[in-house]
């Protein structure tokens, strides 16, 4: 039976609280500095998101967020920035929106073709960085920056009127999927939940089982802590690499679909942006871990729903934006402060041990 280890459950449970903590005093101090009453600004964000509307809002935004940060984490277990997700999403669902206009087959049928249409253009955008870097030794930062404007200027030139889109009043959009591809909703008393929810769910699910309890994921945070290690130990590196952004890619793909599949129903010039970049701080407030990211991005959902009726009750409009900054560098900062203190306290209680043993050792010698 694995002995229960009190210290680290201390350690554990000490960054998030020194980071919530920081972050609200940070928070409050730049609040105040403009004249206005923190206490009054968390006390309406609290009454706001409570409410039923605002907690259907929250969580159908949490979605792509959570399968954004879920894309990105695959990355950063080994080490690879993949800053590109927000690229790849886009031009997943451009495509999967632009194949899935001309299905016509029932939706069981249809709307797993669009998902898989979604992974599979996502998994190539992300491989090529993968690739570059494998064989080329490119920065995956700068080829994935690059290829998020690539992909901008492809859905560019093909979203246009007589060609992959159609114009309807002032917005330019890819023809409407049929009836068939609408995916299933979860009716409450305010706004329907997105059915897109239980796929977050399950892909949160596979990320924690193919990482934490697979021999791939045991590889990829070898790679990840040494490469040299895990190249003496067999793993073959690049393969690691172009593997880990595949996977990150076709999760980035999903990151469009509750959007896609549950509102729009088609890819416009209206479509969100910059979720990819969202995923980037909720994984890292999240620490990679598919309970905190999950919690992360209920967070960001709760600022995002929150932060709109603080601007009318006279508060600055980055107020939130503020906020979100601010709990990121003190979860970065906490969580290596924590690991810091330790790390030392590790160091001292081996030295206590081999000290009391080199003792022990002496009176052995004396006494014989």
């Amino acid at each position: 039976m694995k002995k229960f280890d009190k210290d680290k459950l201390i350690l554990g449970l000490a960054a998030p609280a020194l980071a919530i903590v920081a972050a609200l005093a940070i928070t409050s101090a730049i609040i105040g500095a403009t004249g206005k009453d923190p206490f009054h600004a968390y006390q309406v964000m609290i009454d706001f998101g409570s409410k039923a509307d605002s907690q259907v809002w929250i969580i159908n935004q949490a979605t792509p967020y959570y399968l954004s940060a879920l894309a990105v984490a695959v990355g950063f277990r080994m080490n690879l920035f993949n800053i590109g997700v927000d690229g790849q999403y886009r031009i997943a669902a451009f495509f999967a929106a632009v194949v899935g206009a001309k299905l016509t087959m029932p939706g069981f049928i249809t709307i797993p073709l669009i998902i898989i249409v979604a992974m599979l253009v996502g998994a190539v955008w992300a491989g090529i960085a993968g690739l570059l870097k494998t064989t080329r030794g490119v920065s995956e930062v700068i080829s994935t920056i690059m290829l998020n404007s690539i992909g901008a200027s492809l859905i560019g030139y093909f979203l246009q009127d007589g060609r992959l889109a159609k114009k309807e009043g002032n917005l330019i959009h890819t023809p409407y999927l049929p009836d068939s591809a609408h995916f299933f909703e979860f009716a409450t008393q305010t706004k329907p939940v997105y059915g897109f929810v239980l796929i977050a769910v399950l892909v949160g699910v596979a990320y924690w089982f193919l990482l934490g309890r697979t021999r791939f994921g045991f590889d990829l945070r070898t790679v990840g802590q040494s490469e040299s290690a895990a190249q003496a130990s067999g793993v073959s590196v690049k393969r690691m690499v172009i593997t880990s952004m595949l996977i990150s890619g076709a999760m980035a793909g999903l990151v469009g679909m509750p959007t896609l599949l549950g509102v729009s129903y088609n890819y416009g010039t209206d479509f969100p942006v910059g979720i990819g970049f969202t995923g980037i701080a909720i994984a890292l407030l999240g620490r990679n871990h598919p309970i905190g990211m999950a919690l992360g991005a209920l967070l960001w959902g709760f600022l995002d729903r929150t932060g709109t009726q603080l601007e009318f009750e006279g508060y600055a409009q980055e107020v939130v934006g503020v906020i979100q900054g601010v709990i990121i560098l003190c979860v970065v900062i906490a969580y290596e402060l924590v690991r810091r203190y330790g790390l030392k306290t590790q160091q001292r209680k081996v030295g206590e041990e081999l000290a009391a043993q080199a003792r022990k050792s002496d009176k052995a010698e004396v006494s014989a």
